[in-house]
Protein backbone atom coordinates (compact mmCIF):
# COMPACT_ATOMS: atom_id res chain seq x y z
CA UNK A 1 0.00 0.00 0.00
CA UNK A 2 1.40 3.46 -0.58
CA UNK A 3 -0.47 5.44 2.19
CA UNK A 4 -0.95 9.01 0.54
CA UNK A 5 -2.28 7.79 -2.69
CA UNK A 6 -4.85 5.61 -0.15
CA UNK A 7 -5.68 8.04 2.43
CA UNK A 8 -6.11 11.49 0.68
CA UNK A 9 -8.05 12.91 3.64
CA UNK A 10 -5.71 12.17 5.95
CA UNK A 11 -2.93 14.20 3.63
CA UNK A 12 -2.50 11.66 2.64
CA UNK A 13 15.27 1.66 -24.19
CA UNK A 14 15.79 -0.66 -24.04
CA UNK A 15 16.60 -3.94 -26.46
CA UNK A 16 14.12 -6.54 -25.47
CA UNK A 17 14.62 -9.12 -28.67
CA UNK A 18 16.36 -12.00 -27.77
CA UNK A 19 18.82 -11.67 -30.73
CA UNK A 20 19.86 -8.11 -29.65
CA UNK A 21 23.47 -7.36 -29.85
CA UNK A 22 25.31 -5.74 -26.22
CA UNK A 23 27.13 -3.77 -28.42
CA UNK A 24 24.18 -2.07 -29.46
CA UNK A 25 22.80 -0.93 -26.30
CA UNK A 26 22.82 2.86 -25.52
CA UNK A 27 25.84 3.97 -23.77
CA UNK A 28 25.64 4.51 -20.03
CA UNK A 29 24.28 7.70 -18.19
CA UNK A 30 27.54 9.54 -17.26
CA UNK A 31 28.33 9.07 -13.71
CA UNK A 32 26.73 5.20 -13.78
CA UNK A 33 28.79 2.55 -12.03
CA UNK A 34 30.21 0.08 -15.04
CA UNK A 35 28.61 -3.29 -14.65
CA UNK A 36 28.73 -5.90 -17.42
CA UNK A 37 25.07 -7.19 -16.78
CA UNK A 38 23.92 -3.91 -16.43
CA UNK A 39 20.31 -3.38 -18.55
CA UNK A 40 20.37 -7.34 -19.93
CA UNK A 41 17.30 -8.72 -19.98
CA UNK A 42 15.94 -12.16 -19.00
CA UNK A 43 16.00 -13.39 -22.44
CA UNK A 44 19.51 -12.10 -23.06
CA UNK A 45 20.84 -13.60 -19.65
CA UNK A 46 19.48 -16.89 -20.67
CA UNK A 47 21.65 -16.33 -23.94
CA UNK A 48 24.72 -16.02 -22.39
CA UNK A 49 24.21 -19.24 -20.53
CA UNK A 50 23.13 -21.24 -23.60
CA UNK A 51 26.22 -20.15 -25.24
CA UNK A 52 28.18 -20.80 -22.24
CA UNK A 53 29.69 -17.63 -21.24
CA UNK A 54 27.97 -16.92 -18.37
CA UNK A 55 27.13 -20.02 -15.65
CA UNK A 56 24.19 -19.11 -13.16
CA UNK A 57 26.58 -19.21 -10.46
CA UNK A 58 28.39 -16.32 -12.02
CA UNK A 59 25.54 -13.93 -12.51
CA UNK A 60 24.77 -14.69 -8.69
CA UNK A 61 28.46 -13.39 -8.41
CA UNK A 62 27.83 -10.49 -10.12
CA UNK A 63 25.26 -9.49 -8.83
CA UNK A 64 25.82 -9.94 -5.30
CA UNK A 65 29.07 -7.71 -6.00
CA UNK A 66 26.93 -5.42 -7.22
CA UNK A 67 24.97 -5.22 -4.44
CA UNK A 68 27.78 -4.65 -2.16
CA UNK A 69 29.18 -2.02 -4.31
CA UNK A 70 26.22 0.16 -4.42
CA UNK A 71 23.38 -1.25 -1.49
CA UNK A 72 25.61 -1.59 1.27
CA UNK A 73 28.23 0.81 0.56
CA UNK A 74 28.73 3.92 -2.43
CA UNK A 75 25.29 5.31 -2.51
CA UNK A 76 24.01 2.86 0.08
CA UNK A 77 20.50 2.24 -1.57
CA UNK A 78 19.85 0.55 1.14
CA UNK A 79 17.08 -1.44 -1.31
CA UNK A 80 18.41 -5.13 0.01
CA UNK A 81 17.30 -5.72 3.40
CA UNK A 82 18.98 -9.54 3.49
CA UNK A 83 20.61 -11.76 0.86
CA UNK A 84 20.05 -15.56 0.50
CA UNK A 85 22.92 -17.23 2.01
CA UNK A 86 21.92 -20.22 -0.03
CA UNK A 87 21.98 -18.28 -3.85
CA UNK A 88 25.16 -19.74 -4.44
CA UNK A 89 24.58 -23.22 -3.86
CA UNK A 90 21.25 -22.91 -5.54
CA UNK A 91 22.88 -21.89 -8.92
CA UNK A 92 25.54 -24.20 -8.34
CA UNK A 93 22.39 -26.68 -9.09
CA UNK A 94 20.10 -25.62 -11.54
CA UNK A 95 23.91 -24.74 -13.29
CA UNK A 96 24.52 -28.97 -13.16
CA UNK A 97 20.51 -29.41 -14.07
CA UNK A 98 20.98 -26.80 -17.43
CA UNK A 99 24.18 -29.05 -18.52
CA UNK A 100 22.71 -32.48 -18.28
CA UNK A 101 18.94 -31.74 -18.91
CA UNK A 102 18.53 -28.22 -20.55
CA UNK A 103 16.78 -25.55 -19.02
CA UNK A 104 13.22 -25.69 -17.72
CA UNK A 105 12.47 -22.14 -19.15
CA UNK A 106 13.28 -18.20 -19.49
CA UNK A 107 14.06 -17.89 -15.72
CA UNK A 108 16.10 -20.88 -14.88
CA UNK A 109 19.01 -19.79 -13.39
CA UNK A 110 18.01 -15.78 -13.52
CA UNK A 111 18.31 -14.25 -10.24
CA UNK A 112 15.28 -12.56 -8.98
CA UNK A 113 14.77 -10.63 -5.77
CA UNK A 114 11.36 -10.16 -3.78
CA UNK A 115 9.80 -8.21 -1.50
CA UNK A 116 10.40 -8.56 2.62
CA UNK A 117 6.53 -9.43 2.74
CA UNK A 118 6.68 -12.67 1.25
CA UNK A 119 7.73 -15.92 3.03
CA UNK A 120 10.40 -17.89 1.91
CA UNK A 121 11.02 -21.39 3.33
CA UNK A 122 14.66 -20.50 3.57
CA UNK A 123 17.15 -19.33 5.72
CA UNK A 124 16.39 -15.91 5.22
CA UNK A 125 13.28 -14.06 7.65
CA UNK A 126 10.22 -12.25 6.44
CA UNK A 127 9.42 -9.68 8.74
CA UNK A 128 7.92 -6.74 6.45
CA UNK A 129 10.60 -4.75 7.60
CA UNK A 130 9.05 -5.20 11.45
CA UNK A 131 11.49 -5.49 14.66
CA UNK A 132 8.79 -7.39 15.42
CA UNK A 133 9.51 -10.29 13.25
CA UNK A 134 12.94 -9.99 13.32
CA UNK A 135 14.45 -13.43 13.44
CA UNK A 136 11.03 -14.96 11.87
CA UNK A 137 11.33 -17.57 8.76
CA UNK A 138 8.58 -19.27 7.40
CA UNK A 139 7.85 -23.02 7.57
CA UNK A 140 6.52 -22.94 3.60
CA UNK A 141 7.21 -21.24 0.65
CA UNK A 142 4.65 -18.15 -0.20
CA UNK A 143 3.23 -19.30 -3.75
CA UNK A 144 4.63 -17.05 -5.54
CA UNK A 145 8.10 -18.37 -4.54
CA UNK A 146 7.29 -21.64 -5.26
CA UNK A 147 6.40 -21.03 -8.63
CA UNK A 148 10.01 -19.31 -9.09
CA UNK A 149 11.75 -22.37 -7.83
CA UNK A 150 9.77 -24.33 -10.04
CA UNK A 151 10.59 -22.29 -13.08
CA UNK A 152 14.15 -22.38 -12.35
CA UNK A 153 14.98 -18.89 -10.45
CA UNK A 154 17.07 -18.20 -8.21
CA UNK A 155 15.62 -15.90 -4.93
CA UNK A 156 18.96 -13.84 -4.06
CA UNK A 157 17.72 -11.29 -1.82
CA UNK A 158 14.45 -9.90 0.03
CA UNK A 159 14.11 -6.12 -0.52
CA UNK A 160 13.12 -3.30 2.14
CA UNK A 161 10.00 -1.67 2.14
CA UNK A 162 7.25 0.75 3.44
CA UNK A 163 7.35 -0.66 6.92
CA UNK A 164 4.19 -3.02 7.19
CA UNK A 165 3.70 -1.98 3.18
CA UNK A 166 2.74 1.16 4.30
CA UNK A 167 0.04 0.74 6.69
CA UNK A 168 1.36 1.57 9.66
CA UNK A 169 1.23 5.91 9.82
CA UNK A 170 -0.44 8.49 8.18
CA UNK A 171 2.90 10.85 7.68
CA UNK A 172 5.74 7.76 6.77
CA UNK A 173 8.48 8.18 4.72
CA UNK A 174 7.38 5.59 2.30
CA UNK A 175 10.83 3.18 1.82
CA UNK A 176 11.32 3.09 5.69
CA UNK A 177 11.56 0.31 8.08
CA UNK A 178 13.11 -0.30 11.19
CA UNK A 179 15.07 -3.21 9.49
CA UNK A 180 16.31 -1.54 6.28
CA UNK A 181 16.25 1.99 6.83
CA UNK A 182 15.46 4.29 4.22
CA UNK A 183 15.73 3.39 0.51
CA UNK A 184 17.06 5.62 -1.79
CA UNK A 185 15.94 6.60 -5.46
CA UNK A 186 18.74 6.05 -7.78
CA UNK A 187 18.48 8.67 -10.30
CA UNK A 188 18.93 11.25 -6.89
CA UNK A 189 19.67 9.94 -3.92
CA UNK A 190 17.82 12.48 -1.65
CA UNK A 191 14.75 11.68 -3.41
CA UNK A 192 12.06 9.18 -2.23
CA UNK A 193 11.57 6.04 -3.90
CA UNK A 194 8.00 5.65 -3.39
CA UNK A 195 6.19 2.18 -1.65
CA UNK A 196 5.82 0.07 -0.68
CA UNK A 197 7.85 -1.84 -2.94
CA UNK A 198 10.41 0.64 -2.89
CA UNK A 199 13.50 -1.65 -2.76
CA UNK A 200 12.22 -3.78 -5.41
CA UNK A 201 11.74 -0.66 -7.70
CA UNK A 202 15.45 0.52 -6.71
CA UNK A 203 17.10 -3.09 -6.78
CA UNK A 204 16.03 -3.46 -10.45
CA UNK A 205 16.69 0.16 -11.60
CA UNK A 206 20.18 -0.09 -10.54
CA UNK A 207 20.35 -3.51 -11.50
CA UNK A 208 20.67 -5.35 -8.45
CA UNK A 209 19.31 -8.44 -10.09
CA UNK A 210 17.60 -9.31 -13.24
CA UNK A 211 13.94 -8.66 -12.14
CA UNK A 212 12.03 -8.26 -8.43
CA UNK A 213 8.42 -9.13 -7.40
CA UNK A 214 6.79 -6.89 -5.42
CA UNK A 215 3.32 -6.63 -3.91
CA UNK A 216 0.28 -3.50 -4.19
CA UNK A 217 -2.72 -3.08 -2.55
CA UNK A 218 -2.60 0.94 -3.67
CA UNK A 219 0.12 1.72 -6.04
CA UNK A 220 2.99 -0.23 -4.35
CA UNK A 221 3.96 -1.37 -7.22
CA UNK A 222 3.43 1.41 -10.03
CA UNK A 223 4.64 4.03 -7.91
CA UNK A 224 7.95 2.64 -6.99
CA UNK A 225 7.98 1.55 -10.59
CA UNK A 226 7.08 4.77 -12.33
CA UNK A 227 9.48 7.03 -9.86
CA UNK A 228 12.46 4.63 -10.62
CA UNK A 229 12.39 4.28 -14.27
CA UNK A 230 10.81 0.72 -14.33
CA UNK A 231 7.93 -1.37 -15.62
CA UNK A 232 5.48 -2.29 -13.17
CA UNK A 233 2.65 -4.86 -13.39
CA UNK A 234 -0.48 -5.19 -10.75
CA UNK A 235 -2.40 -7.78 -12.07
CA UNK A 236 -5.88 -8.76 -11.61
CA UNK A 237 -6.38 -9.95 -8.65
CA UNK A 238 -6.94 -13.60 -8.12
CA UNK A 239 -4.13 -13.65 -11.09
CA UNK A 240 -1.80 -14.48 -8.79
CA UNK A 241 -1.98 -16.33 -5.10
CA UNK A 242 -0.81 -14.41 -2.14
CA UNK A 243 -0.74 -17.32 0.38
CA UNK A 244 2.09 -16.42 1.76
CA UNK A 245 1.98 -13.09 1.82
CA UNK A 246 2.02 -10.65 4.56
CA UNK A 247 -1.72 -9.37 4.19
CA UNK A 248 -3.59 -5.87 4.27
CA UNK A 249 -6.35 -6.49 2.23
CA UNK A 250 -7.93 -9.78 0.49
CA UNK A 251 -9.99 -7.56 -1.66
CA UNK A 252 -6.92 -5.83 -3.21
CA UNK A 253 -3.85 -7.69 -2.27
CA UNK A 254 -1.53 -8.96 -5.18
CA UNK A 255 2.07 -9.68 -6.29
CA UNK A 256 3.22 -8.33 -9.00
CA UNK A 257 6.50 -8.14 -11.34
CA UNK A 258 9.00 -4.88 -11.64
CA UNK A 259 11.16 -5.28 -14.28
CA UNK A 260 13.14 -3.24 -16.97
CA UNK A 261 11.18 -3.62 -19.63
CA UNK A 262 7.69 -5.11 -20.58
CA UNK A 263 8.93 -8.42 -21.91
CA UNK A 264 10.67 -9.00 -18.61
CA UNK A 265 7.85 -8.55 -16.40
CA UNK A 266 5.16 -10.19 -18.71
CA UNK A 267 7.82 -13.50 -18.47
CA UNK A 268 7.70 -13.03 -14.52
CA UNK A 269 4.01 -12.43 -14.58
CA UNK A 270 3.49 -15.67 -16.23
CA UNK A 271 5.76 -17.48 -14.08
CA UNK A 272 3.57 -16.83 -10.99
CA UNK A 273 0.13 -16.76 -12.32
CA UNK A 274 -1.99 -19.40 -11.46
CA UNK A 275 -4.47 -21.22 -8.87
CA UNK A 276 -3.19 -20.79 -5.54
CA UNK A 277 -5.20 -23.86 -3.46
CA UNK A 278 -4.59 -21.87 -0.06
CA UNK A 279 -5.93 -18.57 -1.98
CA UNK A 280 -10.10 -18.99 -2.74
CA UNK A 281 -9.94 -15.49 -5.06
CA UNK A 282 -7.40 -17.33 -7.91
CA UNK A 283 -10.32 -19.74 -8.86
CA UNK A 284 -10.21 -18.10 -12.02
CA UNK A 285 -6.64 -18.45 -12.40
CA UNK A 286 -6.42 -21.63 -14.12
CA UNK A 287 -8.43 -20.26 -17.09
CA UNK A 288 -6.94 -16.72 -17.42
CA UNK A 289 -3.12 -17.63 -16.43
CA UNK A 290 -1.18 -17.59 -19.88
CA UNK A 291 2.06 -16.91 -21.35
CA UNK A 292 1.61 -13.29 -21.78
CA UNK A 293 5.48 -12.80 -23.44
CA UNK A 294 4.07 -14.57 -26.47
CA UNK A 295 3.39 -12.49 -29.62
CA UNK A 296 3.80 -9.46 -27.85
CA UNK A 297 3.39 -7.17 -30.71
CA UNK A 298 4.85 -3.56 -31.29
CA UNK A 299 1.63 -2.64 -33.94
CA UNK A 300 -1.00 -3.15 -30.93
CA UNK A 301 -1.67 0.10 -30.80
CA UNK A 302 -2.88 0.59 -34.20
CA UNK A 303 -6.35 0.85 -34.07
CA UNK A 304 -6.58 1.05 -29.97
CA UNK A 305 -9.18 2.68 -28.08
CA UNK A 306 -7.45 4.34 -25.59
CA UNK A 307 -9.12 6.84 -22.90
CA UNK A 308 -7.10 9.19 -20.63
CA UNK A 309 -8.85 9.67 -17.66
CA UNK A 310 -8.11 13.27 -16.28
CA UNK A 311 -10.10 14.08 -13.46
CA UNK A 312 -7.91 13.97 -10.15
CA UNK A 313 -5.12 11.92 -12.60
CA UNK A 314 -3.58 14.79 -13.77
CA UNK A 315 -3.10 18.44 -12.95
CA UNK A 316 -1.25 18.00 -9.50
CA UNK A 317 2.09 18.02 -11.27
CA UNK A 318 2.84 19.78 -14.47
CA UNK A 319 5.91 18.49 -15.16
CA UNK A 320 3.97 14.90 -14.99
CA UNK A 321 1.85 16.48 -17.45
CA UNK A 322 3.38 17.75 -19.85
CA UNK A 323 5.65 14.22 -19.87
CA UNK A 324 2.24 12.47 -20.22
CA UNK A 325 0.72 14.64 -23.19
CA UNK A 326 3.84 13.86 -24.76
CA UNK A 327 3.43 10.22 -24.62
CA UNK A 328 -0.43 10.21 -25.69
CA UNK A 329 0.64 12.22 -28.86
CA UNK A 330 2.88 9.45 -29.44
CA UNK A 331 0.05 7.11 -28.83
CA UNK A 332 -1.80 8.63 -31.40
CA UNK A 333 1.04 8.82 -33.92
CA UNK A 334 1.25 4.58 -33.31
CA UNK A 335 -2.56 4.38 -34.79
CA UNK A 336 -4.31 5.17 -31.37
CA UNK A 337 -7.40 6.31 -31.63
CA UNK A 338 -7.55 8.81 -28.39
CA UNK A 339 -10.49 9.14 -26.22
CA UNK A 340 -9.76 12.25 -24.64
CA UNK A 341 -11.16 13.33 -21.89
CA UNK A 342 -12.90 10.21 -20.25
CA UNK A 343 -14.44 10.49 -16.84
CA UNK A 344 -14.61 7.78 -14.13
CA UNK A 345 -17.62 9.22 -13.13
CA UNK A 346 -17.00 7.82 -9.20
CA UNK A 347 -13.59 9.01 -9.00
CA UNK A 348 -13.74 11.13 -6.48
CA UNK A 349 -15.91 8.67 -4.22
CA UNK A 350 -14.27 5.63 -4.47
CA UNK A 351 -11.68 6.69 -1.64
CA UNK A 352 -14.61 7.61 0.96
CA UNK A 353 -14.72 3.55 1.50
CA UNK A 354 -11.30 2.19 1.21
CA UNK A 355 -9.65 3.26 4.09
CA UNK A 356 -12.62 1.95 6.34
CA UNK A 357 -12.29 -1.35 3.81
CA UNK A 358 -8.86 -1.82 4.50
CA UNK A 359 -8.31 -1.20 8.40
CA UNK A 360 -11.00 -4.43 9.11
CA UNK A 361 -9.16 -6.53 6.67
CA UNK A 362 -5.78 -5.39 7.73
CA UNK A 363 -6.75 -6.82 11.35
CA UNK A 364 -8.41 -9.40 10.43
CA UNK A 365 -6.06 -10.65 7.76
CA UNK A 366 -2.54 -9.74 9.96
CA UNK A 367 -4.43 -11.73 12.90
CA UNK A 368 -4.78 -14.94 10.91
CA UNK A 369 -1.30 -14.58 9.35
CA UNK A 370 0.39 -14.36 12.66
CA UNK A 371 -1.07 -16.96 14.40
CA UNK A 372 -0.14 -18.99 11.58
CA UNK A 373 3.53 -18.82 12.74
CA UNK A 374 3.57 -21.14 15.81
CA UNK A 375 4.00 -20.64 19.01
CA UNK A 376 7.25 -19.23 19.31
CA UNK A 377 6.40 -16.00 17.42
CA UNK A 378 7.78 -13.07 19.34
CA UNK A 379 4.00 -11.29 17.88
CA UNK A 380 0.58 -13.58 17.95
CA UNK A 381 -1.75 -10.49 17.35
CA UNK A 382 -1.92 -6.93 15.59
CA UNK A 383 -2.11 -5.78 19.39
CA UNK A 384 0.96 -7.34 20.22
CA UNK A 385 2.66 -6.15 17.44
CA UNK A 386 1.46 -2.48 18.59
CA UNK A 387 2.56 -3.25 22.49
CA UNK A 388 6.04 -3.76 20.99
CA UNK A 389 6.39 -1.02 18.80
CA UNK A 390 5.55 1.20 22.39
CA UNK A 391 8.16 -0.94 24.11
CA UNK A 392 10.64 -0.61 21.30
CA UNK A 393 9.63 3.18 20.70
CA UNK A 394 13.40 4.59 19.75
CA UNK A 395 14.05 1.73 17.25
CA UNK A 396 10.54 1.84 15.70
CA UNK A 397 9.13 4.65 16.01
CA UNK A 398 12.01 7.13 15.91
CA UNK A 399 10.17 9.29 12.94
CA UNK A 400 6.82 8.58 12.67
CA UNK A 401 3.67 6.55 14.59
CA UNK A 402 1.33 4.16 14.12
CA UNK A 403 -1.79 5.57 14.14
CA UNK A 404 -3.42 3.28 11.24
CA UNK A 405 -2.46 0.24 13.33
CA UNK A 406 -5.03 1.44 16.22
CA UNK A 407 -7.58 2.90 14.02
CA UNK A 408 -7.85 -0.87 12.73
CA UNK A 409 -7.25 -2.56 16.48
CA UNK A 410 -10.74 -0.60 17.39
CA UNK A 411 -12.30 -2.40 14.27
CA UNK A 412 -14.48 -5.40 15.00
CA UNK A 413 -15.35 -8.54 12.70
CA UNK A 414 -15.31 -8.82 8.86
CA UNK A 415 -19.12 -9.07 9.89
CA UNK A 416 -19.62 -6.21 10.81
CA UNK A 417 -22.44 -4.26 9.08
CA UNK A 418 -19.87 -1.18 8.82
CA UNK A 419 -17.69 -3.48 6.87
CA UNK A 420 -20.18 -4.82 4.46
CA UNK A 421 -21.67 -2.02 3.64
CA UNK A 422 -18.23 0.10 3.15
CA UNK A 423 -16.82 -3.11 1.13
CA UNK A 424 -20.12 -3.18 -0.78
CA UNK A 425 -19.76 0.27 -1.83
CA UNK A 426 -16.21 0.65 -2.44
CA UNK A 427 -16.69 -2.42 -5.34
CA UNK A 428 -19.47 -0.55 -7.07
CA UNK A 429 -18.07 2.64 -7.41
CA UNK A 430 -14.88 1.63 -8.73
CA UNK A 431 -15.81 -1.35 -10.56
CA UNK A 432 -19.61 -1.59 -12.25
CA UNK A 433 -20.05 1.89 -11.82
CA UNK A 434 -16.78 3.48 -12.49
CA UNK A 435 -13.76 2.01 -14.76
CA UNK A 436 -16.35 -0.97 -15.94
CA UNK A 437 -19.11 1.59 -17.27
CA UNK A 438 -16.68 4.38 -18.62
CA UNK A 439 -15.03 1.96 -20.93
CA UNK A 440 -18.21 0.55 -22.08
CA UNK A 441 -19.57 3.79 -22.78
CA UNK A 442 -16.69 5.06 -25.31
CA UNK A 443 -15.68 1.44 -26.00
CA UNK A 444 -12.03 1.23 -24.69
CA UNK A 445 -9.01 -0.92 -24.74
CA UNK A 446 -7.55 0.68 -22.24
CA UNK A 447 -7.10 4.12 -19.58
CA UNK A 448 -4.18 5.96 -19.45
CA UNK A 449 -2.86 8.57 -16.70
CA UNK A 450 0.00 9.72 -15.13
CA UNK A 451 1.13 6.93 -12.72
CA UNK A 452 2.54 9.58 -10.62
CA UNK A 453 4.57 13.07 -9.95
CA UNK A 454 8.81 12.83 -10.24
CA UNK A 455 9.92 11.57 -6.90
CA UNK A 456 9.73 14.07 -4.16
CA UNK A 457 12.66 14.84 -1.57
CA UNK A 458 12.92 12.48 1.54
CA UNK A 459 11.74 13.94 4.48
CA UNK A 460 11.78 12.01 7.64
CA UNK A 461 10.45 14.50 10.04
CA UNK A 462 7.13 15.13 7.81
CA UNK A 463 6.81 12.22 6.05
CA UNK A 464 5.72 11.75 2.58
CA UNK A 465 5.38 15.34 -0.03
CA UNK A 466 2.77 13.36 -1.92
CA UNK A 467 1.13 15.40 -4.83
CA UNK A 468 -1.09 13.02 -6.14
CA UNK A 469 -1.37 9.71 -8.26
CA UNK A 470 -3.87 7.26 -10.49
CA UNK A 471 -3.71 3.97 -8.88
CA UNK A 472 -6.57 4.12 -6.95
CA UNK A 473 -9.85 3.07 -9.08
CA UNK A 474 -8.03 0.01 -10.54
CA UNK A 475 -6.69 -1.22 -6.91
CA UNK A 476 -10.16 -0.78 -5.39
CA UNK A 477 -11.59 -2.55 -8.17
CA UNK A 478 -9.08 -5.28 -7.61
CA UNK A 479 -8.04 -4.73 -11.95
CA UNK A 480 -4.73 -4.34 -13.53
CA UNK A 481 -2.58 -1.67 -13.75
CA UNK A 482 0.74 -1.50 -15.72
CA UNK A 483 2.80 1.14 -15.43
CA UNK A 484 5.81 2.35 -18.35
CA UNK A 485 8.73 4.85 -18.48
CA UNK A 486 7.16 7.88 -20.17
CA UNK A 487 10.06 9.80 -20.37
CA UNK A 488 11.90 12.49 -17.14
CA UNK A 489 11.71 15.49 -15.26
CA UNK A 490 15.08 17.06 -14.43
CA UNK A 491 15.91 13.25 -14.75
CA UNK A 492 13.33 12.04 -12.50
CA UNK A 493 11.37 9.22 -13.77
CA UNK A 494 8.08 9.89 -14.82
CA UNK A 495 5.25 6.58 -15.89
CA UNK A 496 1.93 6.20 -18.17
CA UNK A 497 -0.58 3.84 -16.21
CA UNK A 498 -2.53 1.52 -18.76
CA UNK A 499 -5.72 -0.35 -16.68
CA UNK A 500 -8.39 -1.67 -17.80
CA UNK A 501 -11.17 -4.10 -16.62
CA UNK A 502 -10.80 -7.31 -14.92
CA UNK A 503 -9.04 -9.94 -16.47
CA UNK A 504 -7.85 -7.78 -19.22
CA UNK A 505 -4.01 -8.21 -18.38
CA UNK A 506 -3.07 -9.55 -21.55
CA UNK A 507 -4.15 -6.21 -23.55
CA UNK A 508 -2.75 -3.66 -21.32
CA UNK A 509 0.68 -5.51 -21.49
CA UNK A 510 0.24 -5.95 -25.30
CA UNK A 511 -0.59 -1.64 -25.04
CA UNK A 512 2.14 -1.17 -22.44
CA UNK A 513 4.50 -3.75 -24.85
CA UNK A 514 3.84 -1.07 -28.00
CA UNK A 515 4.21 1.81 -26.59
CA UNK A 516 7.49 0.97 -25.15
CA UNK A 517 9.04 -0.10 -28.35
CA UNK A 518 8.05 3.28 -29.90
CA UNK A 519 9.19 5.65 -26.97
CA UNK A 520 12.02 3.37 -25.51
CA UNK A 521 11.79 6.25 -22.64
CA UNK A 522 13.90 3.70 -20.04
CA UNK A 523 17.22 5.32 -18.65
CA UNK A 524 19.51 3.70 -16.19
CA UNK A 525 19.99 6.11 -12.51
CA UNK A 526 22.91 8.23 -12.35
CA UNK A 527 23.05 7.42 -8.67
CA UNK A 528 23.58 11.60 -8.77
CA UNK A 529 23.83 13.00 -4.80
CA UNK A 530 20.96 15.22 -5.85
CA UNK A 531 19.26 16.72 -8.63
CA UNK A 532 20.96 19.04 -10.56
CA UNK A 533 18.90 21.80 -11.79
CA UNK A 534 19.64 23.78 -14.79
Amino acid sequence: MRRLALLPALVCLVCVSSTCARHDREAPTPGRAAFELDELTISELQNEMAAGRYTSRQLVELYLRRIEELDRSGPTLRSIIETNPDALRIADELDTERRERGPRGPLHGVPIVVKDNIDTADRMTTTAGSLALEGSIAERDAFVIERLRAAGAVILAKTNLSEWANIRSTNSSSGWSARGGQVKNPYALDRNPCGSSSGSGVAVAANLAAAAIGTETDGSVVCPAGANGIVGIKPTVGLVGRSGIIPISHTQDTAGPMARTVTDAAILLSAVAGRDPRDPATGPAADRAQDFAAGLDPDALLGARIGVSRKRHFGYSPEADRVIEAAIEAMRAQGAVIVDPVEIPTVEQIFECELEVLLYEFKAGLNEYLAGLGPDAPVRTLADVIAFNRREREREMPFFGQELFEMAETKGPLTSREYRTHLESCAKRAGADGIDAVMKQHQLDALVAPTGSPAWPIDLVNGDHFLGASSGPAAVAGYPNITVPAGEVFGLPVGISFFGTAWSDAKLIQLAYAFEQATRHRRGPGFLPTLVLH
